[in-house]
C-alpha cells in the first residue's frame, strides 16, 4: 500500500474507532485562526474536529531551498495531505501522537521547526531526520530518516538507532487508533 492510501486508511480507522468508543476527535481551539477541520466548538477552549484534505497541498520548496536539500517524498506527502489536530495511536513500542498541521499558518510553523531540526542534526553531525510523531516520552519522537525514508524512534539530540519500519506507509499500517489522553 502506498503512503497516501496508508495515511487515509489510518485516518478512517481512527474515525471508526472514535465512533465505536462514542467519542469524537477533540483538541484545543486556536482562538485567532480557525481551522478547516473544526466541526463544533466545545466551550471557549476546545473544538471537535475531523481531518480535512489540504487544498492546495503544503509546498516544501522554500524549505528545500533554504536547507539545500531534497526532502524525502514521504515527508512531503505525509504533511501535505491533511489538516488535523493530531491522531493518537498505539504501536508495539508504545503510545504516540501523529502530528498534523492545523491550518495554513501552522504549516509555516511546521516548516520552521523542520528547518531548525535539520540544522540541529547537522550541527551534531548526525543523519538528517524529519519528525512526524511525538511519543508519551517527551524525549522521544518518531522520525523519517531523510536519506532512506526509514522510520526511527529518535531521542532528542541523539543519532537515530532504533528502526521501527522500512517506510512511513509500513509504519502507519502497524498502528492501532487509541485515545489522545496524555498528549
Amino acid at each position: 500500500m502506498d503512503l497516501e492510501s496508508s495515511w487515509q486508511d489510518f485516518i478512517e480507522r481512527s474515525l471508526t474507532w472514535s465512533k465505536q468508543q462514542n467519542q469524537r476527535l477533540l483538541t484545543e481551539r486556536d482562538k485567532v485562526l480557525p481551522s478547516p477541520c473544526e466541526l463544533e466548538p466545545q466551550g471557549d477552549d476546545l473544538v471537535y474536529w475531523q481531518p480535512v484534505r489540504q487544498q492546495p497541498v503544503l509546498d516544501f520548496t522554500a524549505v528545500e531551498q533554504a536547507l539545500e536539500l531534497t526532502l524525502h517524498p514521504d515527508i512531503k506527502t505525509y504533511y501535505g495531505l491533511y489538516f488535523g489536530g493530531g491522531l493518537a495511536a498505539e504501536h508495539a513500542e508504545g503510545k504516540l501522537l501523529l502530528l498534523m498541521p492545523w491550518h495554513e499558518a501552522d504549516c509555516d510553523r511546521l516548516k520552521e521547526n523542520i528547518i531548525g531540526h535539520i540544522l540541529m542534526k547537522r550541527r551534531l553531525r548526525q543523519r538528517e531526520t524529519v519528525f512526524f510523531a511525538v511519543t508519551d516520552d517527551e524525549n522521544v519522537m518518531v522520525s523519517v530518516l531523510n536519506a532512506t525514508g526509514e522510520i526511527y524512534a529518535e531521542s532528542v539530540g541523539k543519532e537515530v538507532k532504533h528502526k521501527l519500519a522500512d517506510s512511513l506507509a509500513d509504519f502507519l499500517q502497524q498502528l492501532t487508533p487509541t485515545d489522545s489522553e496524555g498528549f
